[in-house]
């Protein structure tokens, strides 16, 4: 007789329905449903237009309604191709983003070079979407898309992930000759609009026509590792284009291009950019803002652990010298590391790139709260920081801290210029040349202590109008 807790009858009756209940009854991982593109026609010969294809057998395509044609044909189609051709990508899309049911859904593009036409992919869709690309999507060349804003649209989506070290080629060389003004608006590779809860990862995109990516109305977006190329000469290709989206991070990423790197437009609020490579290019830039009218505020910009190399901007912020008011502030640019930047550190709020606008009234757009912390390397230009601030709304509290940028030319030593500047500076600086109609007001050095290396006597320090004042060691001794 069995004198234990449990019976072995009963114990050996309890383990094996706990068996079945482990192997038929308990709850199984959500499986993913796989739309793999090439399941809906496609080619992937670098060639054929993906967004439309041969014309599936009659039992599987119902005739198109007048509003599914007109959307197709916006994806790409032209007017004289059949109604009933099967839009390969967008198709895929649809079922993928309005798929039913438990599974996770996946647009799935292997490896092969797709030539795809103009595309939106809408939402909502019915859950979450993970979108990975493992081959090239190669824009088209036909010049009667040039006049398109977009190649690539998400829009209305949220809680995607986009990754698989795939490559969006925009087929820039094919479009720059018509732009060579730098003034014409050609379609920007990849837009998304409206989109929340996103990451992008490990993607590349080279030598978009426009801008690489542009991010209008997000929230919650995060681009992770991402490599973004173009020819240093090649126009209006911005990186990325941030605009009237918050909580957007961009980390660990690579970006050599013709223009901004990346390009923070107004209504943007807590961006955050962290161990970015950036060069060629222009650097990171904050505007141009209020050239329009109801453009909201910048607040809230990390720029930290960043490299720089070769780019003709470091760290900016610019703004037209209009009559329209806005302001930009609480923003840091931090722990930088630059080689032969053209210009390093610039606030420009008389920015006026093709000439022609007037300065006298001066920027209305008040910049504020701004930190240049420990960023160091070496300028190509002689004027390592360049703070053109305006005269009838003066920036406020500009703080420089630990500013360490040698000049590698041959005119002397790095220089810096303020107009209109409120604000502070401690730890390693360079010198302090400002505006002899508007001095410098209430530039503040802590702890300065430098050594010169030559044999031409004891370190020195050059101020030109600067009123402030200093505390702790002062070595050189100090000009103010």
């Amino acid at each position: 007789m069995d004198s234990g807790p449990c019976p072995r009858k009963v114990c050996l009756l309890l383990l094996s329905v706990l068996a079945l209940v482990l192997s038929n009854g308990a709850p199984s991982r959500a499986q993913e449903k796989v739309y793999n593109v090439t399941s809906f026609g496609t080619v992937a010969d670098g060639k054929t237009n993906n967004s439309k294809v041969k014309e599936p057998p009659e039992p599987r395509l119902a005739p198109c309604s007048r509003g599914e044609h007109e959307e197709r044909m916006e994806s790409g189609a032209r007017a004289g191709e059949s109604r009933r051709g099967l839009f390969a990508f967008l198709d895929a899309w649809n079922q993928a983003c309005q798929h039913e049911g438990g599974d996770r859904r996946k647009l799935y593009i292997p490896s092969g070079t797709y030539m795809v036409w103009p595309v939106q992919f809408k939402g909502p869709c019915t859950g979450p979407i993970v979108v990975t690309v493992e081959g090239v999507v190669k824009a088209t060349a036909d010049k009667s898309t040039f006049s398109l804003d977009h190649w690539i649209t998400f829009q209305y989506v949220s809680g995607m992930l986009i990754n698989g070290d795939g490559t969006f080629d925009g087929q820039g060389p094919e479009a720059w000759p018509y732009n060579e003004c730098g003034c014409k608006s050609l379609p920007v590779s990849v837009r998304f609009n409206f989109i929340n809860d996103t990451s992008i990862r490990s993607i590349s995109s080279i030598n978009s026509k426009n801008f690489h990516f542009n991010v209008y109305a997000c929230n919650d977006l995060e681009f992770q590792g991402v490599r973004i190329t173009a020819p240093d000469e090649s126009p209006n290709t911005d990186g990325i284009h941030i605009g009237n989206s918050s909580r957007i991070k961009i980390a660990d990423s690579v970006i050599s291009i013709g223009d901004d790197c990346i390009s923070v437009w107004p209504g943007s609020k807590d961006i955050d950019i962290v161990g970015v490579h950036c060069g060629p290019g222009h650097g990171f830039s904050v505007g141009s803002l209020r050239k329009y009218p109801d453009e909201a505020d910048v607040t809230g910009l990390t720029v930290r652990d960043c490299t720089m190399v070769g780019t003709q901007n470091g760290v900016r912020i610019k703004t037209w010298a209009s009559t329209l008011k806005s302001t930009a502030h609480n923003f840091s640019f931090v722990d930088i590391k630059m080689k032969d930047v053209r210009s390093p550190i610039i606030i420009d709020q008389e920015y006026c790139p093709r000439g022609g606008c007037s300065n006298e009234t001066g920027s209305n757009v008040q910049i504020k709260d701004v930190w240049f912390a420990n960023i160091q390397g070496t300028s190509a230009s002689q004027v390592a920081v360049n703070l053109i601030c305006s005269p009838s709304l003066p920036c406020m509290s500009i703080n420089l801290d630990n500013i360490n940028l040698a000049y590698t030319g041959s005119k002397g030593n790095a220089k810096s210029f303020c107009a209109h500047v409120i604000g502070g500076s401690r730890g390693v600086a360079v010198n302090l040349i400002c505006s002899p109609s508007l001095p410098c007001m209430n530039i503040n050095l802590n702890d300065i202590d430098l050594a010169y290396t030559g044999d031409d006597g004891p370190a020195k320090s050059y101020c030109a109008h600067v009123v402030g004042d200093t505390s702790g060691v002062q070595k050189p001794p100090s000009c103010i």
